[in-house]
């Protein structure tokens, strides 16, 4: 079965933006080096991983330990519960940036 790594990458991107963290952060909550990491998320070397690596990463993010191995291989992950925390932080991440984009067009520094 073909490996997916720019799913594994779109992944770990949405969920750092959810969680509001950093590679770094992750690399320091995983145990994973910051190159690894930057790897993975920018898909610049496919090579294969340690199993451990996608299951740290996972659980670092709050997933099941399995979830990036899952997303690599292509099946279908189930969908997490509600998060409202997760919502609540989208919506005031675009209200955010709403609200700027309104300074700017007035002409009011941000």
């Amino acid at each position: 079965m073909a490996e997916n790594w720019a799913s594994v990458a779109a992944a770990l991107r949405e969920r750092l933006d959810e969680r509001g963290m950093t590679m770094t952060d992750l690399a320091a909550r995983s145990g994973v080096s910051l190159t690894t990491v930057r790897e993975l998320v920018h898909v610049l070397n496919t090579r294969r991983r340690q199993p451990r690596t996608l299951s740290a990463l996972s659980t670092a993010l709050g997933w099941p330990a399995d979830h990036l191995g899952t997303v690599l291989r292509g099946r279908t992950v189930p969908a997490p519960p509600a998060n409202d925390l997760a919502a609540v932080r989208r919506e005031l991440r675009d209200l955010r940036q709403r609200v700027e984009a309104l300074e700017r067009s007035a002409g009011k520094p941000s």
